[in-house]
């Protein structure tokens, strides 16, 4: 089974503006849309649309909680987030209009109680699972929370995948994580210089595998991914042709795409397309892509 962890989810309200956002005045909105999800949520969500069924764990509180569990159900995906009993889950604010401003909420807090159900559920999982842990960590949770899931279950063959940045991705390598996802501008961050070249890209790759990690996949936005395997290999894809709708999801769906695509295919290379499609896919779309969008986009890479 694949699991994935979503730590503080949210609905995000998406408000389009065709005039300028007038702080202070009354503004008016041309549409309204609201989705539902966070990383985890994101990735759950496109492995269900490639075929892949999978649980979403997390926390959810409230009548937010109860609206975004009912929707991850609706999709076909099992929820069993533990519901926190005070605050409610978030409501972020997307306002699209001549520029594009966000309000990301803060979440509600998470009791030590509620942290130890979530290792409970963890620590139920088998050899040949696998666990994706995406996303940043709220106030509430400690710093070092990604290591100790990793720990709690690092004596068993289990597949973790890790989509974070900087020193929350950096500190989990000593447990030599299946897959890690940076962006390009991510891991010149972590080694504190700017990648410009190919060339540079991989050799920092490399880096982080030397520090643990066993397969890097590097998203590069417009000019596509590179990946490095644990068996030393690269492979390269440019992106498909299309209009970006979306920038929202679609690191998330590269994750559950290639995830998807080295489960059915066993190859590196093509997880590294259906990952590739998938990211693309999202980006095309108004919201996450379907599968058929997808595989579209695969078959012509």
């Amino acid at each position: 089974m694949i699991y994935t962890v979503t730590f503080n989810p949210a609905i995000d309200y998406v408000v389009r503006m065709s005039d300028e956002l007038l702080p202070g005045m009354t503004n008016r909105s041309d549409s309204e849309e609201c989705y539902f999800g966070g990383k985890g949520i994101n990735v759950s969500t496109i492995l269900k649309n490639l075929g892949l069924d999978n649980t979403a764990l997390g926390f959810v509180a409230g009548f937010t909680g109860d609206a975004i569990e009912k929707s991850v159900n609706e999709r076909g995906i099992k929820a069993d987030f533990i519901k926190l009993k005070n605050g409610i889950s978030r409501i972020n604010v997307k306002i699209k209009g001549q520029a594009e401003t966000e309000i990301n909420a803060q979440g509600p807090m998470i009791p030590e109680e509620d942290q130890k159900k979530l290792f409970d559920k963890l620590n139920t999982l088998k050899d040949g699972d696998i666990l994706i842990l995406a996303g940043s960590i709220p106030n509430s949770l400690p710093s070092d929370v990604y290591e100790k899931i990793i720990a709690l279950v690092n004596d068993r063959k289990i597949e973790v995948v890790v989509d974070a940045t900087k020193d929350l991705l950096k500190n989990v390598l000593k447990y030599h994580p299946f897959l890690i996802k940076p962006n390009n501008h991510e891991l010149g961050e972590m080694f504190g210089t700017v990648l410009k070249t190919d060339e540079e890209i991989e050799a920092h790759a490399k880096k982080l595998q030397e520090l643990g990690a066993r397969n890097v996949l590097i998203s590069m936005a417009g000019d596509g991914a590179m990946l490095i395997t644990e068996a030393g290999e690269k492979y390269r894809v440019g992106v498909p042709k299309g209009k970006v709708k979306n920038s929202v999801g679609a690191g998330d769906s590269m994750v559950a795409g290639f995830v998807a695509g080295y489960l059915k295919t066993g190859s590196y290379e093509e997880a590294l397309k259906m990952g590739t499609a998938a990211g693309s896919a999202t980006a095309f779309s108004d919201d996450l892509a379907t599968g058929e969008a997808i595989n579209e986009l695969y078959n012509n890479l």
